[in-house]
């Protein structure tokens, strides 16, 4: 994606459902290396060109999160519309650190969204468990 300290995966992605799968590793550095970016204009503006709109990002193999200013991830949120941004099972201290720099306002993130069992779900229920957590969340 164009990052020297930050690798992902695209698991998977549905294009009729509109949704991905993402797993994050490495150091998330916005402050630096400007990660998020990248991540941005290679990589989410065309899944949103091709009618993604809900993300699934799973950050359990994070290692550290520098933050810089929330724009990237505020034009993210709008690009978006009806859909929604999940972090999963990302570190606590990871989560507080984003929330330092007022990621959460975009990136729905903590509590039931600490899924450790993601690995022996099928991506469809996976996303349709993260979905029904998402929503009780915005009602």
């Amino acid at each position: 994606m164009g990052s020297d300290t930050l690798y992902m995966k695209i698991l998977y992605t549905d294009y009729d459902k509109g949704f991905t799968v993402i797993e994050f590793l490495g150091e998330w550095n916005d402050a630096i290396n400007n990660d998020i970016m990248h991540l941005k204009r290679n990589v989410l503006d065309v899944m949103v060109r091709e009618g993604i709109n809900k993300f699934i990002l799973i950050g359990e193999n994070v290692l550290n999160f520098h933050g810089s200013d929330d724009s990237y991830y505020e034009e993210w949120f709008e690009d978006v519309e009806d859909g929604w941004i999940a972090a999963v099972s990302f570190p606590q201290f990871i989560r507080d650190e984003m929330m330092k720099y007022k990621i959460d306002m975009y990136v729905n993130m903590g509590g039931t969204l600490e899924i450790t069992q993601w690995r022996t779900m099928r991506p469809e229920v996976f996303f349709e468990l993260v979905s029904r957590l998402i929503q009780r969340r915005l009602n």
